[in-house]
């Protein structure tokens, strides 16, 4: 009968230590005498309550994503302190974070800072400094902070629910305009140098590996080389008379690089047999001219690639859109882009004043060329929102991983993007087929969405047949993509694969207002016109049961990747 007391014992003093952390009301509770006959003490007690919580699924919803500690490896700690890693903050809370020389971490929203460093027990924000119970600390791969600290100084509410052990943290502030009104990478320590395309036709590499190199920093800094993204992609073109966007996402996420400018420097003679250093596995386009997008995407993940109508042809000349005072440009007109820029923060403030035509209002981007740092300030300029060309074509490197991320990729596309394929109408089913080079765990696939909110399936076939294979697969999973661009989806569960065995990877996407929904490769133009199309197996169908193969139906292939590990 004594151990049962103990428990009842326990089991209240628990409930009622984890009322009192996390009772968020405004009733002033009143004193109560010690508990009698036993003298509580934090040190002993606190790690019994964070171990009963832990044993459990303990579960963090914020906003409208949920983590748990099966899945994210939230905890609470000894202080009664609801631990989350620091890799989440940025998707569920909307904003700027970043670690400086790996014991710094930086939380930007709207114009409010929260900085922390591992193990101290004092934070600030907004220069004010604030007690810690919990510091930031580095644990098993990964940097954790207080959620409630996280919460309370976004602006959001934060709630226990003991019965569902459950934390909550919500945007009370309903406003969705993260940004402040003027930004720069510059000043964050997150752009990178400045570079000197001369007088070769590859800004657009430049501005490529640019923003890339920006998406890194301040954690990882590297300097990666234009003249293999332009002379050693799969394009018949070497891409030193020029290029676009399209071009440097298929050399990126096919991991033909990045590779090193020490590898390969810049003297228009490409090194052959270099791997990539960096596997990029996520590049959003973000909607033309949708300015607070672009910014969003400045602020959250590094420098923006975007076009320009260029009259300038270096840093020496000279042009009636451009104050070579003020270092500002603005051109309005029909002309299209022909010059890639990269886009590092922006100044809703800057005078209209400040350019040589008339505008009709302020605001403008911050713009890193590739003319060297003669050019503008030190290599930097200021382009119009009015600008014809700026923010129409925009291209941000969001995901980012090691090399040893994945063993395999199984793909057909090496050009990428070049058109797209459908039954006009919004939704399309595709599906490439692979030999496994080895027993192997299929973990994620990739693909392109070709428009903005794209809803997604994916099902993998481990033994395909034929095409009445495809309909037999395993619903591996769903969501919804904001944005255009390629995406790398982990699979809700790994399926095996045998080796010298066929596999199929199958999709279906639905694009709303589009009828060519699916991205597809094809000797399209000049760069694509050595396209290869035997080293694919791809069906496309209306509505998943009837499948042509589009290599002898459509001569393409289609832009579906699958990421495999060994097992």
């Amino acid at each position: 009968m004594r151990c049962s007391k103990k428990y009842i014992v326990f089991i209240l003093v628990l409930g009622l230590a984890l009322v009192c952390k996390f009772y968020n009301g405004k009733d002033v509770y009143v004193e109560i005498d010690d508990f009698r006959g036993a003298m509580l003490d934090e040190g002993d007690w606190n790690p019994l309550i964070a171990s009963s919580v832990n044993e459990k699924r303990l579960t963090a919803a914020i906003d409208s994503r949920v983590y748990s500690n099966n899945d994210s490896g939230i905890y609470m700690d000894e202080n009664l302190n609801v631990m989350i890693p620091v890799s989440i903050l940025r998707d569920s809370f909307n904003c700027s974070v970043h670690l400086y020389d790996s014991k710094e971490l930086l939380i930007e929203k709207y114009s409010a800072s929260l900085s922390m460093a591992v193990n101290e027990t004092s934070a600030i924000f907004d220069e004010e400094e604030l007690e810690l119970d919990s510091p930031m600390i580095y644990k098993a791969g990964e940097y954790y902070v207080p959620m409630e600290v996280i919460s309370k100084e976004l602006g959001y509410s934060y709630n226990w629910d003991i019965d569902e052990n459950t934390v909550t943290a919500a945007n009370t502030s309903g406003d969705t305009n993260i940004l402040p009104s003027a930004y720069d990478l510059r000043e964050k320590e997150r752009s990178s140098s400045v570079k000197d395309q001369g007088s070769r036709g590859t800004c657009w590499a430049f501005a490529a590996l640019t923003a890339l190199e920006t998406s890194l920093l301040p954690e990882e800094s590297f300097e990666f080389s234009p003249d293999h993204m332009s002379l050693k992609n799969s394009f018949a073109s070497n891409g030193d008379n020029g290029g676009q966007y399209t071009m440097s996402m298929a050399y990126l996420t096919s991991w033909q690089g990045p590779v090193l400018e020490t590898d390969d420097p810049y003297d228009g003679v490409g090194v052959d047999n270099l791997t990539a250093v960096k596997h990029i596995q996520e590049a959003q386009v973000i909607e033309s001219k949708n300015l607070d997008k672009i910014k969003e995407a400045v602020f959250k993940y590094g420098g923006v690639q975007s076009a320009i109508y260029s009259t300038l042809q270096n840093a020496g000349s000279r042009s009636s859109f451009y104050n070579n005072v003020t270092n500002a440009y603005c051109y309005v007109g029909q002309e299209k882009p022909n010059h890639d820029v990269v886009i590092i923060g922006w100044d809703d403030n800057y005078s209209k004043e400040n350019f040589s035509v008339g505008l009709e209002g302020d605001g403008a981007f911050i713009c890193q060329n590739s003319w060297g740092a003669n050019f503008g300030d030190d290599g930097v300029f200021y382009v119009s929102y009015y600008d014809t060309n700026i923010g129409v074509h925009n291209v941000v490197y969001t995901e980012i991983e090691d090399i040893d991320n994945y063993n395999n990729i199984y793909q057909s596309d090496l050009c990428g993007w070049v058109g797209q394929l459908g039954y006009n109408k919004d939704t399309v089913y595709g599906a490439n087929v692979y030999t496994a080079e080895g027993d192997e765990a299929v973990e994620a696939v990739g693909f392109y969405a070709t428009g903005k909110n794209t809803e997604y399936e994916v099902y993998i076939v481990p033994e395909f047949k034929d095409t009445d294979s495809l309909q037999k697969g395993q619903r591996a999973a769903s969501g919804k993509l904001e944005n255009a661009g390629f995406y790398t989806i982990d699979l809700k569960k790994a399926v095996n694969v045998a080796k010298g065995e066929k596999f199929a990877v199958v999709i279906k996407v639905t694009t709303p207002d589009s009828v060519h929904p699916l991205a597809i490769e094809y000797a399209g133009d000049e760069s694509t016109l050595n396209v290869d199309l035997t080293d694919g197996e791809g069906y496309i169908s209306s509505l998943g049961t009837s499948w042509e193969r589009v290599e002898e139906t459509q001569n393409c292939n289609l832009c579906i990747k699958a990421y495999t590990k060994e097992r």
